[in-house]
């Protein structure tokens, strides 16, 4: 007697992505609007110990903040899931960035107009790992606007690397931002990529 061989259904590619930034940048937003599961969080009140610590300025009604990561997870299609590690802004908080930057393929920059300098601390952190990125300009409501050669200029940017701007608030925008950065590294691998 023979028996037939049962396919086994093709698994997605599971694919870890940071997403990095200033304090206040809409990490933790951007995780929460575009994962498809309840995001994990690890956000504490921020308290009077923060004084004269954490800069506020121009998120002076920032409540909370991330202390370890943001976790949550969206799948493109049938052949790709992304697991998104949110890290922390602040810097007596980095020292966790080498344990979440472990085997991802690649980083989410989200910019703030408003505090366009606290990114240097990010793209200088990827840029001495080798790890692909893109800038994510989360437009702010009243932040200043620039053209994204002007933000490219401020930080310095190499022109092969991708600016775009998001709603962080927006599933679709974020979606958006992390298919570009998807795009952008198998480019640099010269890896062919799907649509989805």
């Amino acid at each position: 007697m023979v028996f037939g061989r049962s396919e086994r259904p093709r698994l997605p590619t599971a694919i870890k992505i940071l997403i990095a930034g200033g304090f206040g940048a809409g990490k933790t937003t951007m995780v929460g609007a575009v994962s498809e599961t309840r995001p994990l969080r690890t956000e504490e009140v921020l308290t009077d110990r923060g004084i004269g610590v954490d800069d506020l300025t121009s998120v002076e009604a920032k409540r909370t903040t991330t202390v370890a990561m943001d976790f949550g997870r969206i799948t493109l299609g049938n052949d790709y899931v992304l697991y998104l590690f949110g890290t922390p802004g602040q810097e007596r908080f980095w020292f966790v960035w080498d344990e979440l930057a472990e085997g991802s393929l690649g980083a989410v920059i989200l910019a703030d107009t408003r505090r366009l300098a606290d990114c240097f601390p990010s793209v200088d952190y990827f840029e001495r790992r080798g790890t692909p990125f893109v800038v994510a300009v989360n437009c702010f409501e009243g932040a200043p606007t620039f053209e994204l050669d002007e933000v490219r200029l401020a930080l310095q940017l190499n022109p092969s690397i991708p600016i775009i701007l998001c709603d962080a608030r927006k599933r679709e925008s974020s979606r958006e931002v992390l298919i570009s950065l998807v795009k952008h590294s198998a480019r640099l691998r010269a890896e062919p990529v799907g649509s989805s």
